[in-house]
Parts: structure tokens; C-alpha cells; sequence
């Protein structure tokens, strides 16, 4: 056996363990307050599938709130989303590598296949290299092929730390506050042309953009 590949497997499973471990025990001080949570609660009550969309840079709670609930993650083929990957699959999500750059077109008919036929998805859909909250047009197209609503989700943490990274990535402070702001379902239509997707898709960013800004206002 090749001692340094042993070393290597050894110190990658140690650090993956140890990651999910402290994450969740992380996740696990948090005061989550959520808003709006009645419209993924009825659709799932009623068997219904849905898209899940909120911005990457604030994907860590999101990921963790909707653990164990069947769904699929859209992931970066990155090695960050390796490391994302491993996670999600142990919160029991199914989970496909792809994006805008790498894996788009599969990653898009994963997606609409999943929605229709099995559970709901996850997908941010300004990743994963940006622009920041910028919705590209994924979320939008997969749920009009599929025919299931689109759920924005705006995120805010009262105490966190901002990564230097390109979305500014959040991890909120031990025991912070958490706001969750659910959208009301958004049914796009099928028949819908490309202007006027376009124009859903323009629409569905602001308001994106907007409940974020919602959800990081707290009381002092």
C-alpha cells in the first residue's frame, strides 16, 4: 500500500468527519425564526414538488433547514462543491453536479426530471462564481418545464462573519438570530416565450434581492 495515498485518505476522512460534525453542532445554536414557511408546508402536505432558490452566499442554513426532506442539491463541480457535496449527501439529499459553466444542459434536465416525477430541489442560483445575487436563468426554466412553483428564500443572520469571496459568503455567529422569508408559490407558464421568461426571470432576481434585504433587518 502506498503510505502517502493512506495518509491522504486518512486526513480527508478525518477533516470530512470533523467538518459535518462541527457544522452541525454550529447549526444547532441558532434561534431560526421562520416567515411565510406555510407555502412549502402546504405544497408538501399535498404531495407537491417545488423549487427551492436562494442566494449562495447565504446557503449554509438553508442547506441545513431543509435536510432529510428528499431533495435534490445542484452542486458545483468545484472542488468546494465536492466538499458540499459529501455534506448534503449525509443531510440525505440526493445530489447532481453541474452548472452554468460545467454540466449546465444535464444539470437543467436532472432537474426538471426530479421536480416532476420524485421530490423538490434546491438550487442557488447565482452560482457558483457569480455574479452575486444575480438570478441566472436555471431556476426559472426548470420550474417551467416542470410545471411545480418556484419558492424564493431571503436569508438574514444578525451576527455573522463575511468571507472575502466573491458572494460574500455568510456564517452566521454561534447562537445568532436566523430570519427565514418564504415567497409565496410562482407558477411560471410553459407556454411562456423567451422575452417573457426573460422578464420572469428579471422579476424573480429583484424580488430576490429584495427579501433578502428583509430578511437581515432585526430589531437593535
Amino acid at each position: 500500500m502506498n503510505l502517502k495515498k493512506f495518509k491522504s485518505g486518512v486526513l480527508r476522512f478525518l477533516g470530512n468527519h470533523l467538518l459535518y460534525t462541527m457544522i452541525n453542532l454550529l447549526c444547532k445554536t441558532y434561534k431560526v425564526e421562520a416567515k411565510n414557511e406555510e407555502s412549502i408546508r402546504e405544497l408538501r402536505n399535498r404531495g407537491e414538488n417545488f423549487i427551492l432558490a436562494f442566494w449562495h452566499g447565504t446557503m449554509l442554513i438553508p442547506w441545513y433547514m431543509h435536510r432529510n426532506m428528499r431533495m435534490l442539491g445542484i452542486i458545483s463541480q468545484s472542488k468546494d462543491g465536492e466538499i458540499l457535496a459529501r455534506i448534503l449527501k449525509r443531510w440525505n439529499y440526493k445530489v447532481t453536479r453541474g452548472s452554468s459553466s460545467q454540466g449546465g444542459e444535464v444539470s437543467l434536465g436532472v432537474m426538471v426530471d426530479y421536480a416532476k416525477f420524485e421530490g423538490c430541489v434546491c438550487i442557488t442560483p447565482d452560482g457558483p462564481r457569480g455574479p452575486r445575487q444575480e438570478l441566472k436563468a436555471g431556476a426559472v426554466v426548470s420550474a417551467k418545464k416542470s410545471g411545480v412553483p418556484l419558492i424564493l428564500l431571503g436569508v438574514g443572520y444578525k451576527s455573522k462573519y463575511v468571507l472575502k469571496s466573491w458572494d460574500e459568503f455568510e456564517i452566521p455567529k454561534p447562537f445568532s438570530e436566523v430570519r427565514l422569508i418564504y415567497s409565496e408559490p410562482i407558477m411560471i407558464n410553459k407556454d411562456a416565450s423567451y422575452e417573457e421568461t426573460s422578464s420572469v426571470i428579471a422579476e424573480c432576481g429583484e424580488k430576490l434581492r429584495t427579501m433578502q434585504r428583509n430578511a437581515g433587518v432585526f430589531a437593535a
